[in-house]
């Protein structure tokens, strides 16, 4: 990337709270940021904005939005770094803890955090997996 080009994050959340603390916060450390919603306004999104890293609520408007919109933006974009947040745990207290790489590969995210989340957190996920995208292209 050349230094007028931004590392561009898609972030997808239902909580119109979190959607604005983090977008602000992902433009404040550098980053070009399209804010979703939902995962029909993300599908939306995605048809003008290629982005290099996605966040994604994992239960918005239906249960199984986050799963769904993390296997199409996998279909279209095979390489694409996808951060599974949710409140899952904090919300019914069971734990959600894909542990083994089939049920990492089922759930189509290579991190996945739990709510609330602070922002240092987030953002050493995304560097990490940045990283490890531009270290998988080299090669």
């Amino acid at each position: 990337m050349t230094t007028t080009e931004r590392t561009r994050i898609l972030l997808v959340d239902d909580d119109e709270d979190f959607l604005f603390q983090h977008r602000i916060q992902l433009e404040n450390a550098g980053f070009e940021v399209a804010a979703a919603s939902s995962r029909t306004e993300a599908e939306q999104a995605i048809a003008s904005f290629t982005p290099d890293l996605a966040i994604l609520d994992l239960m918005m408007e239906h249960h199984d939005d986050g799963f769904v919109l993390s296997h199409h933006l996998k279909r279209r974009f095979s390489n694409l770094p996808v951060i599974m947040v949710t409140a899952v745990t904090s919300e019914t207290g069971l734990v959600f803890d894909p542990a083994s790489p089939e049920e990492r590969r089922w759930v189509g995210a290579d991190a996945l955090l739990a709510k609330p989340i602070r922002f240092e957190q987030l953002k050493r996920e995304i560097d990490r997996l940045l990283a490890a995208a531009s270290a998988a292209r080299r090669e």
